[in-house]
């Protein structure tokens, strides 16, 4: 589907879920990015998910937040020494 028609083609193929609730392991994406050596940041876009938009999108989005905090590894603690 997606060679003919590509991921927004007229088959659905993906499905846009705010982090948390798809099927995507974040903690792989983090951990690939980071030995990558990539320090950027991650956008959350909430309005992209068929469930956690519109009156729910910030329910969502700070779900989101929270988890990708745990992909991460938590938060960030400033080393002591």
């Amino acid at each position: 589907v997606i060679r003919e028609h590509g991921i927004f083609g007229k088959h659905p193929f993906v499905f846009m879920r705010t982090p948390g609730f798809g099927d995507t392991n974040w903690t792989d994406v983090m951990s690939e990015l980071r030995l990558a050596g990539w320090s950027g940041s991650v956008d959350i876009e909430g309005w992209h998910d068929p469930v956690y938009r519109d009156q729910l999108e910030m329910t969502g989005q700070v779900h989101a937040l929270n988890y990708l905090k745990n992909c991460r590894g938590g938060s960030f603690v400033t080393d002591p020494q």
